[in-house]
Protein backbone atom coordinates (compact mmCIF):
# COMPACT_ATOMS: atom_id res chain seq x y z
CA UNK A 1 0.00 0.00 0.00
CA UNK A 2 1.35 3.41 -0.95
CA UNK A 3 1.09 6.04 1.75
CA UNK A 4 0.74 9.78 1.37
CA UNK A 5 3.91 11.86 1.88
CA UNK A 6 4.49 12.57 5.60
CA UNK A 7 5.47 16.19 4.91
CA UNK A 8 2.51 18.31 6.11
CA UNK A 9 0.56 19.74 3.20
CA UNK A 10 2.07 17.45 0.56
CA UNK A 11 -0.39 15.33 -1.43
CA UNK A 12 2.16 13.22 -3.35
CA UNK A 13 2.79 9.52 -2.75
CA UNK A 14 5.24 8.74 0.07
CA UNK A 15 7.42 6.25 -1.81
CA UNK A 16 10.76 7.10 -0.16
CA UNK A 17 11.57 5.86 3.32
CA UNK A 18 13.62 8.08 5.68
CA UNK A 19 14.65 7.20 9.26
CA UNK A 20 13.00 9.00 12.17
CA UNK A 21 15.89 8.27 14.55
CA UNK A 22 19.31 6.59 14.87
CA UNK A 23 17.85 3.23 15.92
CA UNK A 24 16.44 2.90 12.37
CA UNK A 25 13.24 1.21 13.60
CA UNK A 26 10.73 3.85 12.54
CA UNK A 27 10.58 5.69 9.23
CA UNK A 28 8.94 8.64 7.58
CA UNK A 29 7.53 8.12 4.10
CA UNK A 30 8.19 11.09 1.84
CA UNK A 31 7.83 11.88 -1.82
CA UNK A 32 11.17 12.10 -3.64
CA UNK A 33 11.43 15.86 -3.27
CA UNK A 34 10.83 15.87 0.49
CA UNK A 35 12.98 12.76 1.07
CA UNK A 36 15.91 14.50 -0.63
CA UNK A 37 15.36 17.61 1.51
CA UNK A 38 15.10 15.54 4.72
CA UNK A 39 18.18 13.41 3.93
CA UNK A 40 20.27 16.47 3.10
CA UNK A 41 19.61 17.90 6.55
CA UNK A 42 19.60 14.67 8.63
CA UNK A 43 22.77 13.74 10.50
CA UNK A 44 23.01 10.25 11.98
CA UNK A 45 25.63 11.43 14.49
CA UNK A 46 23.86 14.63 15.58
CA UNK A 47 23.96 15.23 19.35
CA UNK A 48 26.75 12.66 19.87
CA UNK A 49 30.17 13.40 21.34
CA UNK A 50 33.30 12.28 19.45
CA UNK A 51 33.77 9.46 22.01
CA UNK A 52 30.20 8.27 21.45
CA UNK A 53 30.72 8.36 17.68
CA UNK A 54 33.93 6.32 17.98
CA UNK A 55 32.21 3.80 20.28
CA UNK A 56 29.37 3.48 17.76
CA UNK A 57 31.82 2.89 14.89
CA UNK A 58 33.59 0.25 16.97
CA UNK A 59 30.30 -1.44 17.88
CA UNK A 60 29.24 -1.52 14.24
CA UNK A 61 32.64 -2.83 13.13
CA UNK A 62 33.37 -5.39 15.84
CA UNK A 63 29.89 -6.14 17.21
CA UNK A 64 30.61 -4.65 20.64
CA UNK A 65 33.05 -2.26 22.19
CA UNK A 66 36.45 -3.85 22.63
CA UNK A 67 37.42 -2.03 25.81
CA UNK A 68 34.40 -3.58 27.57
CA UNK A 69 35.48 -7.14 26.81
CA UNK A 70 38.83 -8.37 28.10
CA UNK A 71 38.63 -11.61 26.11
CA UNK A 72 37.87 -9.79 22.87
CA UNK A 73 40.75 -7.41 23.52
CA UNK A 74 43.13 -10.33 24.02
CA UNK A 75 41.92 -11.99 20.80
CA UNK A 76 42.29 -8.74 18.89
CA UNK A 77 45.82 -8.18 20.21
CA UNK A 78 46.74 -11.79 19.28
CA UNK A 79 45.32 -11.29 15.79
CA UNK A 80 47.34 -8.10 15.31
CA UNK A 81 50.49 -9.72 16.65
CA UNK A 82 50.08 -12.76 14.39
CA UNK A 83 49.44 -10.51 11.42
CA UNK A 84 52.50 -8.36 12.08
CA UNK A 85 54.81 -11.31 12.71
CA UNK A 86 53.44 -13.41 9.85
CA UNK A 87 52.34 -16.33 12.01
CA UNK A 88 48.63 -16.10 11.32
CA UNK A 89 46.65 -18.77 9.53
CA UNK A 90 45.85 -16.18 6.86
CA UNK A 91 49.52 -16.24 5.77
CA UNK A 92 49.54 -19.93 4.96
CA UNK A 93 49.80 -20.64 1.26
CA UNK A 94 47.12 -22.88 -0.14
CA UNK A 95 48.42 -26.38 -0.81
CA UNK A 96 49.32 -27.15 -4.40
CA UNK A 97 46.44 -28.80 -6.19
CA UNK A 98 47.33 -32.44 -6.74
CA UNK A 99 46.98 -33.96 -10.21
CA UNK A 100 46.08 -30.68 -11.89
CA UNK A 101 45.33 -31.27 -15.59
CA UNK A 102 47.93 -29.99 -18.04
CA UNK A 103 45.39 -27.76 -19.78
CA UNK A 104 44.64 -26.00 -16.48
CA UNK A 105 48.35 -25.52 -15.75
CA UNK A 106 48.86 -24.12 -19.27
CA UNK A 107 45.88 -21.78 -18.86
CA UNK A 108 47.24 -20.47 -15.56
CA UNK A 109 50.63 -19.91 -17.21
CA UNK A 110 48.93 -18.01 -20.03
CA UNK A 111 47.61 -15.59 -17.40
CA UNK A 112 50.90 -15.57 -15.50
CA UNK A 113 49.21 -16.96 -12.38
CA UNK A 114 50.52 -19.49 -9.84
CA UNK A 115 48.94 -22.94 -9.40
CA UNK A 116 47.37 -21.70 -6.17
CA UNK A 117 45.45 -18.91 -7.95
CA UNK A 118 41.80 -18.42 -7.03
CA UNK A 119 38.87 -17.85 -9.37
CA UNK A 120 38.94 -14.19 -8.36
CA UNK A 121 42.60 -13.95 -9.42
CA UNK A 122 41.70 -15.49 -12.78
CA UNK A 123 38.84 -13.03 -13.30
CA UNK A 124 40.99 -10.00 -12.52
CA UNK A 125 43.79 -11.11 -14.83
CA UNK A 126 41.39 -12.09 -17.62
CA UNK A 127 39.64 -8.71 -17.59
CA UNK A 128 42.97 -6.88 -17.75
CA UNK A 129 44.28 -9.02 -20.61
CA UNK A 130 40.99 -8.98 -22.51
CA UNK A 131 40.96 -5.20 -22.37
CA UNK A 132 44.56 -5.06 -23.61
CA UNK A 133 44.14 -7.56 -26.47
CA UNK A 134 40.56 -7.02 -27.59
CA UNK A 135 40.58 -6.67 -31.40
CA UNK A 136 38.33 -3.61 -31.29
CA UNK A 137 40.69 -1.61 -29.08
CA UNK A 138 44.21 -2.91 -29.81
CA UNK A 139 46.62 -1.19 -32.18
CA UNK A 140 47.72 -4.31 -34.09
CA UNK A 141 44.45 -6.05 -34.94
CA UNK A 142 45.98 -9.31 -36.29
CA UNK A 143 48.18 -10.02 -33.26
CA UNK A 144 45.44 -8.87 -30.90
CA UNK A 145 42.83 -11.19 -32.43
CA UNK A 146 45.11 -14.23 -32.10
CA UNK A 147 46.11 -13.35 -28.54
CA UNK A 148 42.51 -12.62 -27.55
CA UNK A 149 41.46 -16.05 -28.87
CA UNK A 150 44.20 -17.71 -26.77
CA UNK A 151 43.23 -15.93 -23.55
CA UNK A 152 39.53 -16.64 -24.19
CA UNK A 153 40.32 -20.36 -24.58
CA UNK A 154 42.43 -20.31 -21.41
CA UNK A 155 39.62 -18.55 -19.56
CA UNK A 156 37.06 -21.15 -20.68
CA UNK A 157 39.40 -23.94 -19.49
CA UNK A 158 39.75 -22.31 -16.07
CA UNK A 159 36.03 -21.61 -15.92
CA UNK A 160 35.35 -25.34 -16.25
CA UNK A 161 38.12 -26.17 -13.76
CA UNK A 162 36.64 -23.87 -11.11
CA UNK A 163 33.09 -25.11 -11.79
CA UNK A 164 31.72 -21.81 -13.07
CA UNK A 165 28.99 -21.59 -15.66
Amino acid sequence: MIKKCDKPGCQKAGTCRAPKSRDLREYWFFCQEHAAEYNKNWNYYADMTPDEIEADWERQTFGSTIENKTEQTADYVKFLNDFLTGRGAFDRVQPRRANMPGAVVAALKKFGLPLTASWRDVGIKYRAMAKKYHPDTADDKNIAAAEFAKISTAYETLKKHFGKK
